[in-house]
């Protein structure tokens, strides 16, 4: 599929999707500290590397973490390059007071918000789909 730059086209074809079960953000010092089949998204900090993976599984491994949250793909596949996208979707749910943790992966944007704003997250994000159209 064609990577899409255009912002209108972004929002108006960005299809929110609800990834099932309930994430976490960690800091561990080194891969050897986790099985790596359960991380969802790494990220390398002065901190040490940051992990997302499922609850579930950091309990399972007894891997200290924090924010319990919903994660949401938008099945865009939108150009690395596009500009504008995640201001959109940021300021959407800005707008209705939803803090969001964003990864943007090669092919999809990921939101990660809290458990408790996901059906107001999703309502807000659809809305602004729906806005362009």
């Amino acid at each position: 599929m064609t990577a899409i730059s255009d912002l209108n086209e972004l929002l108006a074809s960005m299809e929110p999707h609800l990834n099932e079960g309930v994430f976490v953000f960690a800091t561990v010092d080194s891969l050897a500290e986790v099985d790596a089949s359960s991380i969802v998204a790494l990220m390398q900090e002065p901190e040490g590397l940051s992990v997302v993976m499922t609850e579930s599984d950091a309990v399972r491994q007894g891997i200290a973490h924090e924010f319990r949250s919903s994660w949401i793909t938008l099945t865009v596949t939108s150009a690395l390059e596009a500009v504008g996208l995640t201001a959109a979707f940021a300021q959407a749910l800005g707008d209705v007071q939803i803090s969001c943790n964003v990864i943007a992966g090669h092919h999809h944007d990921h939101i990660f918000v809290s458990v408790e704003s996901t059906d107001a997250a999703l309502a807000a994000l659809r809305g602004l789909q729906a806005s362009a159209r």
